[in-house]
């Protein structure tokens, strides 16, 4: 197949296949936890770490991933130790980082061909060291919920109960936030800043649509995540249009059919 004799979209294959399985990872949690927001925040403020990154001329990624699990970090804490609104306050960093990022990306002069990667995504754009940055990533993540996995599940269901168990939620939280900012960041390079909440919400909730457990929902929405990626980086290659949009039409079209496919059991 012509598609596999480009070494940029094997890149964007296994790149894309590693993001699939860590959103739907992690957004399972995010979506129980009713922060879907969180994503989109945090993709605003990875741009910000992008343009800092212009503007010093250092690694866009880099600077993106420090950015975002300092913002993370700090939304968590404003949530857990200030008791503020998780929306009002999602929504003051979105605005924020945009902000900020028009500003600073306006004095580095850099309103060019790779800021619009960043925000719609390029196939183009992967490289070794970003793969192994997501492997690093994707090991690191897997730890977590190896360790993790029953109390993190217990937070999500009910937060006063795993209190009461002696567990320390604050802490898991605030771990569990800074690996979604990091997981945003490092991502935007294939899917975009303003497409990156898509792929995390959209599997979690054409799994639940079909009203499975936990489990099963978990595995359903890694499977439409990665069916996404594929088909997706697919359509793009072929058709010569932006990776990351594709990505999401075909995300929305599975969700459109779980949807059609549960009403019609019910």
């Amino acid at each position: 197949m012509e598609i596999f004799q480009y070494e940029f979209m094997i890149n964007a294959f296994i790149a894309g296949i590693l993001i699939a399985i860590l959103t739907s990872t992690l957004s399972l949690f995010v979506v129980v936890k009713r922060y879907a927001m969180l994503s989109d925040a945090l993709a605003h403020i990875s741009l910000l770490g992008v343009a800092i990154g212009f503007l010093f001329q250092i690694s866009t990624i880099f600077t993106a991933i420090i950015i975002s699990i300092i913002a993370s970090i700090m939304i968590e804490y404003l949530r857990s130790y200030k008791k503020l609104y998780s929306d009002s306050m999602l929504s003051i960093f979105l605005s924020s980082a945009l902000a900020f990022s028009v500003i600073i990306i306006s004095l580095s002069n850099s309103f060019n061909t790779s800021l619009f990667d960043y925000l719609f995504g390029s196939i183009v754009a992967i490289t070794y060291e970003d793969i192994l940055t997501i492997l690093i990533f994707f090991i690191l993540t897997l730890i977590f919920m190896i360790i993790y996995y029953k109390k993190l599940f217990l937070i999500c269901f009910n937060e006063e109960l795993a209190i009461s168990a002696g567990i320390n939620v604050r802490l898991i939280n605030l771990i569990f936030t800074a690996l979604i900012g990091a997981l945003v960041a490092i991502s935007i390079k294939i899917i975009g800043a303003l497409l990156i909440g898509a792929i995390m919400i959209f599997p979690v909730v054409s799994a639940l649509c079909l009203k499975k457990g936990f489990k099963i929902t978990w595995i359903l929405s890694t499977l439409f995540a990665i069916l996404g990626v594929v088909i997706g980086l697919f359509l793009s290659f072929y058709i010569s249009i932006p990776s990351g949009a594709t990505i999401v039409i075909v995300l929305l079209s599975i969700f459109i059919l779980t949807l059609i496919f549960s009403t019609r059991s019910r």
